[in-house]
Formats: structure tokens, C-alpha cells, sequence
């Protein structure tokens, strides 16, 4: 059977994502080898500077890769930011999928995790961020099929304010609780001056989620499927 290019496109992209899921997952395992061989669990341990800020870059750098296999991959800015969140979805579901397979960890997908350290800790069961990718993968293929078949792709105020307003309000759901924990014993100028790093940091690794604002979440992910119904309709 003959596949339409974007087909073949979406392959391609999710195989580049697939294997940089693998990637990922390696990275963790070898972190977790060192700072948590008996298991990852919070709280988290104290690692070294250099190697936190190493972890910062490394985040960092693989959004520029996921972002660059979505420019290279679309022909217009709408389809370039539709690849970016198939790459950016599909790498992360095949990081947790890897991350089972070598290490047998998450054990369930309400086992928490640490999602990112961009602008700070995110952290949540790991079936919100599976939520996330598959809801984007839903998205990335409407704009990616409707645009080869030459419908005109009317996002919109409605649409980017639905997806904007979506993603801060899970970016909240994320953050909330850890940014509390934070605030508890410091203030916002305290985080973010360079005083005592040693001590912050010994304090922030101390931190253990305990509730995950799924309401919250479930406003976010609404929003988020409001979009592609609406790009669905139009």
C-alpha cells in the first residue's frame, strides 16, 4: 500500500521521536544507576551543581532537537508546529515506554515523576503527561491531514486561546504543589538570588507530592480537546 507523503512524514517523525525516547530513557537510567540504585523514589537526593545544571541544558536541548525535527518536517508554520508536538508527544509516551522495558519503572502509571526543571519542578503521575502526548498526537494529525488535504486551517483567537489557556492552566496543575512546598519556607526573591543554593537545594530535594490537582488538570485538558474539536468543525 502507497502511503500519501504526510504519512510517510508522520512516520518518519514518530521513528525520530521513538528513538529519541530511547535516548532519553538511557540518560535516566545511568542517573538513576548513581543517584538511586536501590529505585527512584522521593524525596529526591541532592545532586551535584554541575550536574544539575548539566540536566538544566540537556532539557533545554532536546526541545531545540524536538522543535528542528518540526521545522524541517512541515512546509508551513501551522504544520511545522503540528510536527513539533507529534515528535514532542511520541518521544515522550516511548520515554516511559523504554524506561518499563529496561528498568521495569513506572510501576503503574499513578507512579509520580519529575516531568522537568523548566522554569521549575514540574512533577506528576505519570498518566497526566501520557494524557498530554496523546491529546497532542490528536492535535498534530488534524492540522497535519487537514492541511494536505487542502482545507484551509482556521485556528483562530478561539483556538490559540483555548490551547494557551489549556496549557497554563496543566503547567499550573503541574508546578502547584512544589512551588507551595517552596514558598513555605522561602520567598520569591530568596529563590531566585544566588544566596545559599546548598541550602535551597537541600530543602527543595525534600519535597514528596502528595496530591495531584486532577480537577484542575481535567480544566486544562478540556480546553485542550475544545481546540481540536473546534479545528475538527471549521
Amino acid at each position: 500500500m502507497k502511503l500519501s507523503a504526510p504519512a510517510k512524514t508522520i512516520l518518519l517523525v514518530a521513528l525520530f521521536a521513538v528513538a529519541m525516547g530511547y535516548l532519553e530513557s538511557a540518560v535516566v537510567v545511568y542517573i538513576r544507576a548513581l543517584y538511586y540504585p536501590e529505585g527512584f523514589a522521593f524525596p529526591m537526593k541532592v545532586i551535584s551543581n554541575s550536574i544539575m545544571i548539566t540536566e538544566f541544558w540537556r532539557e533545554a536541548a532536546t526541545i531545540v532537537m524536538l522543535l528542528g525535527v518540526g521545522i524541517l518536517a512541515g512546509k508551513s508554520a501551522i504544520t511545522r508546529f503540528a510536527y513539533f508536538l507529534l515528535a514532542f508527544a511520541v518521544w515522550d509516551i516511548f520515554y516511559y515506554v523504554f524506561l518499563w522495558v529496561l528498568i521495569g519503572w513506572p510501576s503503574s502509571l499513578m507512579t509520580w515523576d519529575v516531568l522537568f526543571f523548566i522554569p521549575t519542578t514540574w512533577v506528576g503521575p505519570v498518566l497526566a503527561p501520557v494524557v498530554n502526548s496523546l491529546t497532542m498526537i490528536a492535535l498534530a494529525l488534524v492540522i497535519v491531514f487537514r492541511a494536505d488535504a487542502k482545507h484551509r486551517i482556521r485556528t483562530g483567537w478561539l483556538v490559540w486561546t483555548l490551547l494557551g489557556a489549556g496549557s497554563l492552566v496543566i503547567l499550573y496543575a503541574y508546578t502547584e504543589e512544589y512551588s507551595r512546598f517552596m514558598l513555605q519556607h522561602y520567598t520569591w526573591g530568596q529563590l531566585l538570588s544566588n544566596g545559599n543554593q546548598k541550602e535551597l537545594l537541600e530543602y527543595a530535594t525534600s519535597y514528596i507530592p502528595q496530591h495531584f490537582k486532577w480537577w484542575v488538570f481535567a480544566v486544562g485538558e478540556a480546553m485542550h480537546l475544545a481546540a481540536v474539536g473546534r479545528l475538527l468543525a471549521v
